[in-house]
Parts: C-alpha cells; sequence; structure tokens
C-alpha cells in the first residue's frame, strides 16, 4: 500500500472538514481546505464554500489532484484535469479556494524554510561525517598504533621469554649436573662416614675391651692377692696360737712335773722331816702346795679360753674375707656380663647406624628426585602459564582490533543511516513543494483546485509499513533497545479509522490527530548513549580489554621479570567486617524439615530490602543430626537443608542482593564414620579420614592419642585435637574450600569454648572471611536465684577468649542477653555498670560484641533459655540502637508479627548511622526507665519515665520523635 509523505509542518496545517453536496449528484464527499492552524478540528460547512461530487461537477473548471495508492513504490501520482471531471470516475476530491490557496502558498514557504533547515541538518550531517570519519582515522590510527605497540610488547616479551627459558634451560641444566655432583659427594661422603663409623666403633670398641679386662684381671689379682693374705693371717695366726699353745702347754707340763718334782721331793723331805718331825705339818705344806697347783691350772684355764676365743675370731676373719672374695667374684661376672651386653649393644647400634646411614642415603636420593621433578614440574606449569599468558595477551590484542573495527563499523552505520534520513526527508520535502507548487493552465489560472489525496483521505503517515515507521522501528542498528522501542511506541499516533460516511464521520469520537514534530522524530546522529546500546557494549567491552591486557601486562611481568608476587594488600582486621552489618539468622531448630535453601533464597530480596546486610546460614556439612551440628564428612554439602547446588544458588541470591553469606562451621568435634576394634567411635571417613590422633587424649568416651585438649570437653562427639599440625592444615584447606568454591563470606564458629582462640586466629588468618562470630557461651552468676548485678567475670571471658583470637574474631553478647532477661522488669539499672557504661561485652569491647536476644538454642523449639515474650520489642530497640553488631531472628522477623517494628528500628539505626563502634552516654538507668545518647544523632528511652529531649540540660540541637511506642521505647533523631 503506497501513501505520500509530507514533512511536518505541512501536516501540521492541514484540517479536514466533512460536507453534504447540494449539486446533483448525493454521494458523501469528504472536503478538505488548507489553513495555517497546527489542529485539525470538526464543524459544519459554512461562509464561501464549494459544492462537489464524486463523480462530476457543474462549477467552474478547476485543478483536480490525485494520489493513487501502490504498493510497489511509495510516491504521489499526480494529474491534470481541465475537463468537467468524469474521468475521476468514484474518487474523493478536494476543493480549495484562494484564501485557502494562499494558505497553501504559505505553508509551502514554511516548508521551504523547513527544507533549508533540512538542507543546514544535512550541512551539518556533513560536517558530522567529515568529524566521524576523522575520528575513524584516528581510531584507525590509535589502532593500529596500540597494534603495533601490542606487537611490540609481545615481541618483548615473547623475546623476554626466550631469554628467561634459555636461562631456565641452563640453570636447569647446571643444577642437574650439581645434583648429580652432589649425589656422588653424598655416595662419597655416606661410605666414607660408614668407613669412619667403623673405625670408631673399632677403637671404642677395642678400648672399652681392653679397659674392662685390665679391670677384669685387677680385680681378679686384688682378689687372689686378698685371699692369699686372708689365708696367710688365718695361717700365721692358727699357727701362731697353736705353738703358743703347745709352749705354753709343755711350760705348764714341766712346771707340773718340776712341781711333782719338788712336791716328791718336798714329800720324801717330808717324809723325812715327818719321820723327823709331826704329822701336822706335813699335812699343811701338801695343802699349800695343792693351792698353788690349783692356782696354775685356773691360769692356764683362762689362757685357753682366751685362745679360744682368738682362734673363733680368726674364723670370723676367715668367714669375712671368704664372703668378700665371693663378692669380687660376682662383681667380676658382672663386669663380665656388662661387657658382653656392651659389646652386643654396640654392635647392634653399629648395625643400626649403619641402616639409618642407608635410610638417610636413600632418603637423600629420593628427595633429589621428587626436587628434580617439582623443579620439572614447576617449570613446565610456569612454562604453560607464560606460552597461556602471552596467548591471552595475542587474543586480547585480537579482541581489541575486533572491537575497534565493530566500532568503527557502527559509525560507520550511523552516518549512512542519517545522510540516508536526511535525503529521505529532503526528498520529501522537494516532493510536497512540487505537489504544492503545481500551476494550472493558462485559462485555470485563477480557478479553484481540487486535490485528492489517497481516496479523501492523508493517509501518508505512520501506518506499519511506512519508511519512517521502519526507520523509528529498526533503525540502522540492530537491535533496538527495549527503553527506545517504548519511546518509539509513545510517540506513535494513533490514528482514527477509515470513515467512509459522513455520519459515521460526524459520530467518531477521535478529534485531534497529534502528528510528532519533527525534532521529535528519533535521529540516531543526536540520540545519546544509553545502557544496552550497541555502541556502549563496544565501549564497556573495549574498557574490558583495557583491564585484561593491564592484568596481563602485570602478570608477565611478576613472571618474567620479578619470579615473584607482589606482596598483596592485607585488609586490616580481618574478619571483623565493616563496623556496619546486620546480622540475621537465617533458620531455627526445624528449618531441616523443609528444602530449606531454596525457601530461604526466596527471601533474599525482602531481606536486603528491609536494610540487613548478613545472613547466617545453617551448618552445611553432613551430619549425624539434622540440623548439622554433629558433623562427619565435611566435604559432603548435601544435607537436609538442600544439595549443594541449591546452596551454590542460595548464596548466589544472597551475593546478588548485596548481601553477606555466613556458614556456621562446627569445629571443635566431629563425629567417626567406623568403630576400632575395641568396638569405639574414633575412625573418621570421608576425604579427611583421619585417626584415633586427631582426637584429645583426655575424651574419656572415645579413647583419642592426641594432646590433651586446650578448652571443655563436648561429651557427644569426639573433640578434635587443634594441637596436630595435619587437622589445622586439613582445616584450613577445608575453611578455604567453602570460602572460593561455595562462596561464603564468613563464619560462625561454634562451641568456640572447646579448643583455644589463638587456633581461630589461625583459621581466620588463613581463610580471611569477612566477618566471623564466635559462640562463647556460659551460665551468667547468680545468687539466691537471682541474677547477679556484677557480671564482670563472665564478660571477661568472652574478653579473654577474643583476646586469643587477636581480635580477629566478634563474639555472641551472651551477657547482655542475660541482663535483658531481667533489666526490662522495671530494672534497667542492671543496663549501666559503675564505669557509666553497658554492663555486657559491648561496654568493654563493642567492636567485638555481636548482640541478640535468641537463636536456635536459646528459642526456637528447644527453648533452652527464651527471652520474655512480652520484650522482644524492647530487647530489639535496645540492640538495634545500641553500638555492636545486632542479630535477628528468623522466628522474630517472620513468625511473631513484630516485622514492621523490626525494620522500623533498622531504618532508624541506617538513618543516625550507628555502627558497632558508635560512642554511647547513658543519662539515666533506674527502675523508671533508661535514657541513651547514641552517636550524634539518636535518642532512645525505655520505660515509663517521663522524659524528652527538652528536659536534658546537656543535650543539644533540635530532636524530632522517629517513634514512639509509649511506655515501651522511644526513639528521637536529630533534625
Amino acid at each position: 500500500m503506497g501513501a505520500s509523505t509530507l514533512p511536518d509542518a505541512l501536516f501540521g496545517s492541514i484540517q479536514y472538514y466533512p460536507s453534504i453536496s447540494s449539486c446533483r449528484h448525493h454521494d458523501p464527499i469528504q472536503l478538505f481546505t488548507v489553513k495555517s492552524l497546527s489542529t485539525i478540528n470538526r464543524r459544519t460547512s459554512g461562509g464561501k464554500r464549494k459544492v462537489l461530487f464524486a463523480d462530476a461537477w457543474l462549477c467552474k473548471p478547476r485543478h483536480v489532484i490525485f494520489s493513487s495508492m501502490d504498493d510497489s513504490a511509495e510516491a504521489l501520482t499526480d494529474f491534470l484535469d481541465d475537463g468537467d471531471g468524469n474521468s475521476l470516475g468514484s474518487s474523493k476530491v478536494i476543493g480549495v479556494d484562494d484564501n485557502e490557496l494562499l494558505a497553501t502558498r504559505k505553508a509551502l514557504s514554511d516548508a521551504r524554510a523547513r527544507n533549508k533547515a533540512i538542507v543546514k541538518e544535512r550541512d551539518q550531517l556533513l560536517e558530522k561525517l567529515a568529524r566521524s570519519e576523522a575520528k575513524q582515522k584516528e581510531y584507525l590510527s590509535t589502532v593500529m598504533r596500540d597494534k603495533d605497540l601490542s606487537i611490540s610488547e609481545l615481541e618483548a616479551a615473547e623475546a623476554l621469554f626466550n631469554n628467561k627459558l634459555e636461562e631456565s634451560l641452563e640453570e636447569k641444566f647446571s643444577l642437574e649436573s650439581k645434583l648429580v655432583l652432589a649425589k656422588q659427594d653424598a655416595v662419597e661422603l655416606a661410605v666414607q662416614v660408614e668407613k669412619l663409623a667403623e673405625i670408631a666403633f673399632q677403637q671404642a670398641t677395642s678400648h672399652i675391651l681392653e679397659d674392662a679386662q685390665l679391670r677384669v684381671s685387677a680385680a681378679e689379682a686384688s682378689a687372689a692377692e686378698a685371699s692369699f693374705q686372708i689365708e696367710e693371717r688365718i695361717r700365721s695366726a692358727s699357727e701362731g696360737a697353736i705353738t703358743s699353745v703347745l709352749q705354753q702347754s709343755k711350760d705348764a707340763i714341766e712346771k707340773a712335773l718340776a712341781v711333782a718334782e719338788s712336791a716328791g721331793d718336798h714329800t720324801t723331805k717330808m717324809a723325812a722331816f715327818v719321820d723327823n718331825m709331826g704329822p701336822v705339818d706335813e699335812i699343811i705344806s701338801v695343802q699349800s702346795q695343792n693351792i698353788k697347783l690349783s692356782n696354775t691350772v685356773n691360769d692356764l684355764e683362762s689362757q685357753l679360753l682366751v685362745y679360744r676365743n682368738d682362734i673363733d675370731r680368726l674364723k670370723l676373719e676367715v668367714k669375712q674375707a671368704r664372703k668378700e672374695a665371693k663378692a669380687y667374684e660376682l662383681r667380676a661376672n658382672d663386669v663380665e656380663k656388662l661387657l658382653l651386653e656392651f659389646q652386643e649393644s654396640s654392635r647392634k647400634a653399629a648395625l643400626q647406624q649403619k641402616e639409618e646411614i642407608k635410610s638417610s642415603l636413600e632418603k637423600m636420593r629420593k628427595d633429589a628426585t621428587e626436587k628434580r621433578k617439582a623443579a620439572s614440574t614447576a617449570f613446565k606449569l610456569e612454562i604453560e602459564r607464560m606460552k597461556a599468558a602471552i596467548e591471552a595477551a595475542r587474543e586480547t590484542a585480537r579482541s581489541q582490533d575486533g572491537a575497534y573495527m565493530r566500532r568503527c563499523e557502527a559509525l560507520q552505520r550511523t552516518l549512512r543511516a542519517g545522510e540516508a534520513a536526511s535525503k529521505m526527508w529532503r526528498q520529501r520535502a522537494e516532493m510536497a513543494e512540487n505537489l504544492l507548487l503545481k500551476k494550472s493552465s493558462s485559462e485555470e489560472g485563477d480557478e479553484e483546485a481540487i486535490y485528492s489525496v489517497n481516496g479523501g483521505r492523508i493517509d501518508l503517515l505512520m501506518d506499519d509499513d511506512s519508511q519512517k515507521w521502519k526507520l523509528l522501528t529498526d533503525g540502522p542498528r540492530r537491535p533496538t533497545p527495549e527503553w527506545m522501542a517504548r519511546r518509539i511506541r509513545s510517540l506513535r499516533p494513533r490514528f482514527p479509522p477509515r470513515k467512509t460516511h459522513v455520519s459515521e464521520a460526524m459520530a467518531a469520537g477521535y478529534k485531534t490527530l497529534d502528528l510528532p514534530k519533527a525534532d521529535e522524530v528519533w535521529s540516531i546522529a543526536q540520540e545519546k548513549l544509553k545502557e544496552g546500546d550497541v555502541l556502549v557494549e563496544h565501549v564497556i567491552e573495549k574498557e574490558v580489554i583495557e583491564k585484561k591486557r593491564k592484568a596481563l601486562e602485570r602478570a608477565l611481568q611478576r613472571k618474567t621479570v620479578k619470579w615473584k608476587r607482589t606482596p598483596e594488600e592485607t585488609k586490616p582486621e580481618s574478619g571483623t567486617g565493616t563496623g556496619r552489618e546486620i546480622v540475621f539468622q537465617g533458620f531455627n531448630w526445624e528449618s531441616w524439615r523443609k528444602q530449606w535453601y531454596l525457601e530461604l533464597a526466596n527471601k533474599a530480596a525482602d531481606l536486603s530490602r528491609s536494610g540487613i546486610t548478613a545472613v547466617w546460614f545453617p551448618p552445611p556439612t553432613e551430619s549425624v543430626a539434622p540440623q548439622g551440628y554433629m558433623p562427619s564428612d565435611l566435604y559432603n554439602l548435601n544435607t537436609a537443608y538442600g544439595s549443594v547446588e541449591e546452596l551454590r544458588s542460595c548464596i548466589e541470591e544472597m551475593h546478588n542482593q548485596d548481601l553477606l553469606a555466613l556458614g556456621d562451621v562446627v569445629l571443635n568435634h566431629r563425629c567417626a564414620h567406623k568403630q576400632s576394634p575395641n568396638g569405639v567411635w574414633n575412625i573418621f571417613g570421608g576425604k579427611l579420614a583421619w585417626g584415633r590422633e586427631a582426637i584429645v587424649c583426655d575424651d574419656p568416651n572415645f579413647q583419642g592419642r592426641g594432646n590433651p585438649s586446650s578448652g571443655d570437653i563436648f561429651h557427644a562427639a569426639p573433640n578434635i585435637d587443634h594441637s596436630q599440625e595435619f587437622v589445622r592444615q586439613d582445616v584450613k584447606e577445608w575453611l578455604n574450600w567453602l570460602r572460593n568454591d561455595i562462596g561464603f563470606d564468613g563464619w560462625r564458629l561454634d562451641f568456640v569454648r572447646g579448643f583455644s582462640g589463638g587456633y581461630v586466629k589461625e583459621y581466620i588468618e588463613a581463610s580471611n572471611p569477612a566477618f566471623s562470630i564466635g559462640e562463647y557461651w556460659d551460665s551468667l552468676a547468680y545468687e539466691g536465684g537471682n541474677l547477679c548485678y556484677n557480671q564482670d567475670a563472665h564478660r571477661q571471658r568472652i574478653v579473654n577468649w577474643i583476646n586469643a583470637t587477636g581480635g580477629s574474631s566478634s563474639a555472641f553478647d551472651v551477657t547482655t542477653k542475660g541482663i535483658l532477661h531481667s533489666a526490662l522488669h522495671n530494672q534497667y539499672w542492671r543496663l549501666i555498670d559503675p564505669q557509666g557504661k553497658p554492663t555486657g561485652v559491648m561496654g568493654w569491647w563493642p567492636s567485638r560484641a555481636v548482640t541478640f536476644l535468641e537463636n536456635h538454642d536459646t528459642g526456637s523449639t528447644q527453648g533452652h533459655w527464651p527471652f520474655p515474650r512480652d520484650k522482644l520489642t524492647q530487647g530489639y530497640a535496645y540492640i538495634l540502637t545500641h553500638p555492636g553488631t545486632p542479630v535477628i531472628f528468623y522466628d522474630h522477623f517472620y513468625d511473631f508479627g513484630i516485622r514492621d517494628i523490626i525494620n522500623e528500628l533498622i531504618e532508624a539505626r541506617t538513618r543516625a548511622g550507628i555502627h558497632c563502634r558508635s560512642p554511647l552516654k547513658i543519662y539515666h538507668a533506674n527502675n523508671d526507665g533508661y535514657v541513651a545518647q547514641i552517636g550524634d544523632t539518636l535518642v532512645m528511652k525505655l520505660g515509663h519515665l517521663d522524659w524528652n529531649p527538652s528536659k536534658e540540660v546537656h543535650l543539644d540541637g533540635t530532636w524530632v520523635k522517629f517513634v514512639d511506642k509509649g511506655p515501651e521505647y522511644q526513639i528521637w533523631l536529630r533534625q
């Protein structure tokens, strides 16, 4: 279907008037007049008007212009008829009077002015084309220059790579030669060591044997000499005693004989005397002699007793000497045994030393072989990396050239499209000018002209087959961005349907025909680049390629020049976050009963809109208990909460919503897969197949062979010995796998009381999490069933654990939770310590305090320590407006009906700019209530205390009440 196309200025000057002819033909005729108005109004015919008929008319001769519609071309077929118009058939005609002709000529002048503007625009487009060609040449020169530079850089890199490769090969050959020499030296050294060891052993054993033999011979000589001396002493003593006894006996016998002889002589004399004297004297003399003899006998008996005593003493000495001789013999035997044992041990030591030397030599050979293989492998990997870097650089250069060429082609298409559009508009303006300036013959010079265009209707605008609509919808670029299509659809007018009868035309509801102006029509030369545009994509692609090229240059520089990595910047205070985190515990004790990862992923956008910055995930590993806190195979992430693919997808959705994903990792204990021969579950399976040496030795239930535990014992599962190097290495590799491959950003560490915080520091430094929380939960101090006011000992234990980690991890502020249980029951004085600070960990180390009200252990279906239900809003008002990092429990946010209240408190915290280190000043804390200023822009009140900022003398500024919950809590923000 063909349609004539005119400039927009001409379109805006055409008005449509339906009328009924009063002549002899009764067919309805559509009559048009040309005026200078921009809108089209429907009115009844009046004033000076001509009556027209479709087939013939009785008026004066006039100019009649027809427009034929042909699908093969878009052109106007104009012709004149000076006759009676019978040849027009049933075509519609347009009558034009003199005034309207003047208006048409005026419109023609406007069209000429517009044509001049179009010519001027064409000149501008030509200038732009020239500039674009200059820019294209400049781009081409830049591309060629960059290409030459890239080629030169690649050639330089390749030359440098070849040089380094040659140097590496030479170094490899030199190292291999050195290795061979080192092997020979090692073998020679081993032989010499073996010989020296043998000589030293022989010398040592010979000296020891000689010394032992000398000692044995000396002992034997001393024992023989001692026994000989003892025997000589015994013999001499016995001989002397016997000879003395015999001599004395002889002497006594001789004396007795002499006495007897003297007694006999005396007897004879006495007898003679008796003969001469009396018998009495004789008897007396005999008695005296008897007395002497008895005394002599007594002396002899006493001497015999003395001799007997000496003999007994000598016998005892002989026995003692025999005992000493036996002891010397025993010592000699012991010395012989020791000598034999020493000889045997020396022989075994020599054999063992020989075996050790052989094993060390074998180990040296193996180490040298492994080092050679490792060096060769590393060298090959380095070569592969350098080849990949060079290939990537080449690919980058090719991509850059392609991007530049695509951009140049796009610019050329843009310029060609602009030129074609300008040419088309110029042709249409000329066509309109020719149409309106067509003169009638001389005899019909002042007569009226009737124009018939497309059967009585100007149907030449934006139908779907027109070139202008094709330009707007398609344009010179492919594809059309969505935002541009929406704009085109909004600009596209809605034409009324074609009317065939006057009654339909009169009853139609269409009153105006709002056509777009020329400057409203989309022009590619004036359109700005926007998101999704092809040229924008080329620019972005160029920037990406440039970044990759620079990265490759840095990689080549590191690999080929420095041969070492530049030190990376370390993040200060790893694991403590930015200070503005708001954590959401994304599960409860019963979450494992659902496909939880899928359900949690659907809530990511909602959590992000609420102002939450981090989501605490349930334990991700395979577990004996479905909740995940009895882990077994650490690398198996298919759990009751969902599959590993669902976990990855959930974490990816969190990242898409700018949320951190915190993994709940259990490092204190692990459930075994197998039983030992004695029936104890202490043999682990999976990728980390540890044995009993990975379990602490003081765990009473699992017979561990490791070192003693560095914390408290968890009796339900084997406690891991973190002092073992292989355990720590495996744990660090596992955390890095969760961090890099799975996508976790930080950790929640379970039961950190079970092992030293020093190991936590090592794990955090190795995995570099964005945020880390430790669960150090023990009992608060109570007296008589009531909570003690002073909880310094409790919070000191938590602070000590944080100190043990080097401050690299935060910890749950269990102290603040326990104090809030009592303080919110009109005991607000518990919320301030003697130094005017909060009484929990928040008061001593707020940047490491993670405040909370409930979690899966204290609340949910376990309910070990539930927070008072009627005080939840007050509790959240406290932790969400105070320093530290607050945690929101899943049940409270989605199940307890206080979600809007929590969102309101989060908004207050965000507006006031509260973070974990915000300064805190407590104004009041008594039975009636609690008032504190946090930061510079927020004041909050708990309780029914009658207070507002205007009553505080030291509180400056204008304060506006942001939240008013009556006696529960109120929050003011500085205006």
